[in-house]
């Protein structure tokens, strides 16, 4: 599908929405494309809870998504 059709395709849906909570999300997702962002400025305490971060990963110091989840459903059920 070329960008001309892919463009009619979206306009042709977004006319045809009532919803808007879907336009809402729409217009954010069109509105990140056009947005100059500015850069984050981060302190040295988030700096160094970001370091510790990596560092725990370098050292294999973390889990999986699924066995946190596997932790998450058996702590739960307790």
């Amino acid at each position: 599908m070329s960008t001309i059709e892919i463009q009619k395709e979206l306009i042709e849906k977004i006319r045809s929405t009532y919803d808007e909570s879907v336009l809402e999300e729409v217009y954010k997702i069109l509105e990140l494309n056009t947005e100059n962002f500015d850069k984050i400025v981060l302190t040295d305490f988030q700096k160094s809870k970001i370091d510790a971060g990596l560092k725990d990963m370098e050292d294999g110091n973390f889990i999986s998504h699924e066995e946190a989840n596997k932790q998450i459903e058996e702590w739960l059920k307790k």
